[in-house]
């Protein structure tokens, strides 16, 4: 049985973008691309029946509209096509069950720097098990660059194993660089009256640049054809994501499955880097 790529979709014109992508990713994959489109459920009325109307002419012009899409980027990618009605959340987490990925749009809301994660796609980002990328267009119908760098964001605070397997495999197949970026406070002690210790400032860099080194070094041993680049900057995890982003094909971020009760749904390093990346964000829930 073929893997499979999830693609959600609704009305805006942001997701042919989002179709284009999912389809190239579902190819380059071997995987069949599901197109879904999942609607709250409709209720009848005394004027009104439940299974009628023009409200089935939508779900159909996004269906036709995608696939007519996918086909152009992508000729004989097999294509299935899902209408559920019913939480679009719980229909988009049932799908992520079985698929390899999660493909969602964004809505700009800024020329240069932000966007909008909607409420959906904040809850299956949050409780997703499968990685779940968000991607968006800069102009509404045009292309999403694809061939820049595999952009890896990395806390080096815990396992990374599901995130460096995730972007190290989406750059082998791509045959782009894969760029590690971490990003790491200067402790309290190296700010004095004169400003930066530079020597407090210097072994806090170089610490992080081993454990950064470290933590890639066997997924380099395992994928030898990727090419590697690493990047440690000495300011917040949230502002080096997103600044090391610049001109990348995709950041790869990572989610913890766990959160202590009472938290966001997710971290302000998570938050940040889908809101403001320029670039599509694929999420990878980890342990």
């Amino acid at each position: 049985m073929k893997p499979i790529v999830t693609v959600g979709l609704d009305s805006r014109a942001e997701s042919l973008s989002t179709a284009r992508w999912a389809a190239r990713e579902a190819q380059s994959r071997g995987a069949v691309l599901r197109i879904l489109h999942a609607r709250a459920a409709r209720s009848g009325g005394p004027d009104r029946p439940a299974d009628g109307g023009g409200e089935d002419e939508l779900p159909r012009w996004i269906m036709e509209r995608a696939r007519t899409v996918v086909d152009e980027r992508c000729p004989g990618l097999p294509v299935t096509e899902e209408l559920s009605e019913g939480d679009p959340v719980a229909s988009l987490l049932e799908a992520a069950g079985d698929s390899q990925a999660v493909v969602l749009g964004s809505r700009d809301m800024a020329p240069l720097a932000s966007y909008y994660l909607g409420d959906i796609g904040l809850k299956v980002l949050a409780r997703a098990d499968t990685p779940v990328v968000l991607v968006r267009a800069r102009e509404a119908t045009g292309p999403v660059a694809e061939d820049g760098a595999v952009v890896l964001g990395l806390s080096l605070h815990g396992p990374c194993e599901a995130l460096c397997e995730f972007a190290f495999d989406i750059a082998a197949r791509r045959g782009v660089l894969l760029r590690a970026v971490h990003g790491r406070s200067l402790p309290e002690h190296a700010y004095g009256r004169s400003g930066v210790d530079s020597r407090v400032s210097g072994r806090t860099t170089e610490r992080a640049q081993l454990e950064l080194g470290e933590a890639l070094r066997p997924w380099r041993e395992k994928f030898p054809q990727v090419r590697t680049a690493e990047k440690v900057r000495m300011e917040s995890p949230a502002h080096a994501v997103v600044r090391g982003a610049t001109g990348a094909g995709l950041l790869v971020v990572g989610r913890r499955r766990s959160r202590p009760a009472l938290s966001p749904p997710v971290g302000h390093a998570l938050s940040s880097a889908v809101h403001h990346a320029p670039c599509p964000v694929a999420v990878v829930p980890h342990d």
